[in-house]
């Protein structure tokens, strides 16, 4: 029987101000002239064992922050401790080493795969690169590991080309838990699958979660999917967190208009009835020019004199669920 964790009240991630501004350049010297606002002040935590799922419109800055947080992109500013470790004051060596308890699963499974190498050679790189164990003890654990994930041996001699898509999503878990980790960024990993395969492999990472202890950082647009696998939710809105609460919370009293809006556009199984719709007027800004105030201002409903004037407080309204509007927090 699978060795079950039990989920701790520790927190093994804890991000704080956490800033990415990409510098735009242009002109014959090639000199910075604007910054794209990626990700813009944002601090959270993730305890140990929970699965914190993080929605919002493309290029609200979700994937950004999946990436900083590893150092696959480097900050602007902030913070981001793992296991009371900040991950943005290491050096090259210490990174090396901490990255064995950080991994990722990237969005597109083909891509992050080298097509010249075989599935076996690139679940087992990780195990080369930190030297653990000689060949035969990393080949060993490449196989525990694709059989983990339902593939066999003899897949770990094809090539990327040969597999379907949820199978390549399958090896990318499989080369993220090569190296066992505690900590794992899902970036949208069922976004481009099927939709029965996404519960396949939605169910897969829940029982790899349990069976070795796992803490995930789950990416997603979503919403139904975010629901299913997530212990608590983070709604992102150009690159701020607009609100933060344990699942079922959010789920039931939406506090923030744009996460009631994203709330009312799921579809309601069966036949009992339909949500009311909340249609957001207007595109989203662009992260080069972020409105003034509360971000949101231009397409919310509710909007009031201040939110075009001032920036709302990212403030706990209710025990654990945290909201930045200033409808629902007045000054």
């Amino acid at each position: 029987m699978a060795e079950q964790f039990p989920k701790k009240n520790t927190d093994l991630i804890r991000v704080e101000n956490l800033t990415k501004h990409f510098p735009v350049r242009g002109g014959v010297l090639q000199r910075v002239i604007a910054h794209v606002q990626a990700v813009d002040d944002v601090s959270f935590t993730i305890k140990q064992g929970e699965t914190l799922g993080m929605v919002g419109e493309s290029g609200c800055g979700k994937t950004t922050i999946g990436r900083t947080m590893l150092r696959l992109t480097e900050p602007t500013s902030g913070n981001m401790f793992f296991d009371n470790k900040d991950v943005f004051k290491l050096n090259r060596g210490e990174l090396k080493t901490i990255r064995r308890n950080m991994q990722i699963i990237f969005q597109d499974p083909y891509a992050s795969l080298d097509p010249r190498m075989p599935i076996g050679d690139s679940v087992m790189e990780g195990l080369k690169i930190h030297n653990i164990g000689n060949s035969k003890d990393q080949y060993d654990a490449t196989i525990t590991m694709l059989k983990k994930v339902g593939l066999e041996e003899y897949h770990a001699r094809r090539f990327p080309h040969e597999f379907s898509g949820g199978q390549r999503q399958r090896i990318g878990i499989a080369r993220a838990l090569a190296l066992r980790p505690q900590f794992i960024v899902c970036d949208e990993p069922v976004s481009a699958l099927d939709v029965s395969i996404q519960s396949q492999v939605l169910n897969l990472l829940r029982d790899l979660q349990k069976e070795f202890g796992l803490t995930y950082l789950f990416i997603a647009h979503n919403l139904s999917v975010v629901e299913h696998i997530s212990d608590r939710v983070a709604v992102m809105y150009l690159g701020k967190m607009v609100e933060l609460a344990f699942r079922d919370d959010l789920y039931r009293e939406p506090l923030h208009p744009y996460t009631q809006a994203l709330m009312s556009a799921i579809p309601i199984p069966g036949a009992r009835g339909k949500r009311e719709r909340t249609i957001l007027k207007g595109d989203v800004p662009s992260p080069l020019n972020p409105p003034k105030g509360c971000r949101f201002h231009p397409r919310c409903p509710v909007a009031m004199d201040i939110c075009a004037i001032k920036e709302p407080v990212f403030k706990e309204k209710s025990p654990e669920h945290w909201v930045a509007c200033w409808k629902v927090n007045p000054e």
